[in-house]
């Protein structure tokens, strides 16, 4: 079998690129082990333009979001499947500085596209503390992260186009036309397999800084009217149920729950919802983060024949489709990847 690229992994780095390399008409074959609990899979998927603890706006915001946007809803067109909620988030003002900072900003050109209204007063009390009202963000929801991966795996087997395994790069040959990995020739490799890049005889002199997050999901009596978020995360997903997260734990990376992160989100969900509601489930998943929070995009400083997409970290959903079509372009065209993103920023640890 002959293709033009493998990619390993299938998880939103890898589903992403997979797919931009396809609608350029190439040839992908695509190796990933279910059994693996990616960060993917169990990811609150939110895509926000105002983020932290100071609310500060996304890195590249202008670039990553209107595409990101544009590009969600193409592939739910291609896979005949709904996964995008495009919703607005409220962030609850913690103090009469903090709204009239935001008043302020609100006039501002480089927050306009991203802010639906500046609220003076409770919007939302019936849920939530929110006494000195909020800020409603546009351009922002969450993702479905499992649905997509889902369908597009569906979509993947439907091509023949997926190896339900795991990928060993031991038994990787390079060679001069290109790589060959049991039986399969591909022009070049890319690794989309999250933290498994940490063991990877390529490419584990990347500093990656795997960070373990759990989520909490919760019961209300009602629907929410938006996603709350402040000091934690309340997505609606329907039928009373929210997801609510999430936490970071940079020390103990297995992926079983914990009775402190239950605890911890509990408490913060204490802090900012009013209304009484119940557990229902945790979940726990290992985060691809990197030393400096940016991406891992490029190509091998020895083998050609290897690249990486990854290293995405907490805002996997918002990175992919922008870094994806990037990397695509510089594979293709020679374009230059940006350098805050470009592996080559490491090739001293080499």
């Amino acid at each position: 079998m002959e293709v033009d690229y493998i990619v390993v992994g299938q998880g939103i780095a890898g589903t992403v690129l997979t797919d931009h390399l396809m609608k350029e008409g190439f040839s992908v074959l695509v190796y990933d082990d279910q059994s693996y609990s990616n960060s993917s899979r169990v990811a609150g998927g939110l895509y926000n333009p105002i983020t932290g603890r100071k609310m500060v706006k996304t890195w590249l915001a202008d670039e990553l979001f209107p595409y990101l946007l544009t590009y969600y809803k193409g592939l739910e067109l291609r896979l005949s499947t709904r996964f995008l909620v495009d919703t607005p988030i409220y962030r609850p003002f913690v103090s009469i500085e903090e709204q009239n900072e935001w008043m302020g900003k609100s006039s501002d050109p480089a927050f306009q596209p991203f802010i639906r209204q500046v609220f003076g007063s409770s919007q939302f009390g019936e849920h939530i503390y929110d006494e000195f009202g909020g800020l409603q963000l546009d351009q922002s929801g969450y993702l479905n992260t499992k649905g997509m991966i889902v369908a597009f795996r569906e979509y993947l087997l439907t091509k023949n186009a997926l190896v339900e395994q795991s990928f060993d790069a031991e038994s990787l040959e390079l060679t001069e036309e290109g790589t060959r990995y049991k039986g399969v020739l591909a022009s070049k490799v890319i690794f989309c397999d999250g933290p498994l890049l940490s063991s990877n005889k390529y490419f584990s002199w990347l500093p990656l800084s795997p960070v373990k997050g759990e989520l909490l999901f919760i019961r209300v009596s009602e629907d929410f009217e938006a996603i709350y978020n402040r000091g934690v995360f309340i997505i609606p997903i329907g039928g009373g149920i929210c997801k609510a997260g999430a936490t970071y734990d940079h020390f103990n990376l297995d992926q079983k729950t914990t009775e402190r992160a239950r605890k911890q989100l509990i408490e913060k969900l204490d802090g900012l919802i009013k209304i009484p509601y119940e557990v229902v489930d945790q979940v726990a998943g290992i985060r691809p983060a990197t030393k400096d929070r940016r991406p891992f995009v490029g190509i091998h400083p020895k083998y050609s024949q290897l690249g990486v997409f990854g290293g995405l970290g907490t805002k996997g959903v918002s990175l992919a489709p922008f870094f994806a079509k990037q990397f695509v372009e510089h594979l293709t065209k020679s374009e230059e990847l940006k350098m805050e993103a470009n592996i080559q920023r490491f090739f001293s640890l080499y």
